[in-house]
């Protein structure tokens, strides 16, 4: 049920419980509130958003995702920089709460058709493991570069009911269902010293941030189910991306993808391009036969030219200056980038952490 005024939500987590607020329930919104209260700052966190962990809307992007660690990111140093942290991040949850947290360590092949990012890749060369070169006489035609390596395969929808669990279970953070009509409406409580603002799509239209450099991106994937598969495997194309992730904690589930289609918001499905992207994976991955579908999804990818924001900025509600946090536009990399994204977006506001972190010792004592 939505919460009905911003009263209630003021009030709903308690004065500690609101001094940071998260706006948005997402993997990159999820993971801002991991960071926060593995600093022990769970007490002190409301996440606020219209969806949660367990819904599905084509506006709600996280449950959609293939998901897996690739190369599919961006060639930037901010990229290559939050890949490193998630990549280490997300390979120590394997080994620590794989099954728990649906995500596992799975063997993984990436092609270049054209556009070979080698800088990026001499840079994730350094910490992926198992990483190797693969030669060029085995490469399929049509392919100018591939690479072998260790990835990590996650059940999205699984995996932020997951951290859902566990920030309310393990750390007490609150989460509240409620839309903001603006920015501005998220610091109702006056206990609240530092909003983050994690919407993801809704940046571009939601006022107060209103983003023009936000748009979406389309894509539309295939679940089927084919046992055989065991690795992953993603192909990039020069107008496509095509990819085969197999999903970890199910019955031989496999996502097949896919489209990056810019600018695009059709939630729809469309059947060719099912049939697309099926002859695209058994071109890629014999193994997928035999197979069968089990449904076709659509979702839009939270992007935003130039890259992800994040950013910390003063606005002025009521006459008084708070200071708000921007992290969002991660495109189709939230899963993979979102944990470095966090720690750079919590840094940004280290010295009012660290004022609650005095307030917290103090409560104890």
């Amino acid at each position: 049920m939505h919460q009905n005024n911003n009263q209630r939500v003021s009030t709903a987590a308690g004065a500690a419980g609101d001094a940071i607020v998260i706006v948005g329930a997402g993997i990159i919104g999820l993971d801002v509130a991991l960071v926060l209260a593995e600093r022990g700052l769970g007490p002190f966190i409301t996440v606020i958003a219209e969806h949660l962990p367990g819904d599905t809307s084509a506006n709600y992007t996280s449950p959609w995702a293939g998901c897996n660690f690739s190369g599919i990111s961006g060639t930037d140093a901010n990229a290559i920089k939050w890949d490193r942290l998630g990549y280490a991040h997300l390979t120590k949850l394997a080994s620590e709460q794989g099954d728990e947290a649906y995500i596992r360590r799975t063997d993984s092949i990436e092609y270049w058709d054209e556009h070979v990012p080698h800088d990026k890749i001499k840079a994730i060369s350094e910490y992926l493991e198992d990483f190797k070169e693969i030669p060029s006489q085995e490469l399929p035609p049509g392919v100018r570069f591939g690479i072998s390596f260790t990835t990590l395969t996650l059940n999205a929808p699984k995996h932020i009911e997951y951290l859902f669990r566990r920030l309310k279970d393990q750390y007490g953070v609150h989460f509240i269902r409620h839309r903001f009509p603006t920015i501005q409406a998220a610091y109702a409580s006056p206990t609240t010293k530092v909003v983050i603002n994690c919407t993801g799509v809704a940046a571009k239209t939601l006022p107060g941030v209103e983003d023009a450099k936000c748009y979406p991106t389309r894509g539309q994937v295939v679940l089927v189910k084919a046992p055989r598969v065991k690795r992953n495997i993603m192909r990039h194309g020069r107008d496509y991306e095509t990819y085969v992730i197999p999903r970890p904690g199910t019955d031989g589930h496999v996502i097949l993808g896919g489209y990056m289609q810019k600018g695009v918001n059709d939630i729809s499905t469309y059947s060719y391009e099912t049939e697309s992207i099926v002859s695209r994976c058994l071109k890629l991955c014999p193994e997928l036969q035999p197979f069968d579908v089990i449904a076709s999804f659509a979702g839009l990818r939270p992007s935003r030219e130039g890259g992800a924001r994040i950013e910390r900025e003063e606005i002025v509600v009521d006459g008084k200056k708070k200071v708000l946090v921007h992290n969002y536009g991660a495109g189709g990399t939230g899963y993979q980038a979102g944990y470095g994204m966090a720690l750079e977006a919590v840094g940004t506001v280290d010295d009012v952490l660290q004022e609650l972190e005095r307030a917290g010792r103090r409560s104890r004592l």
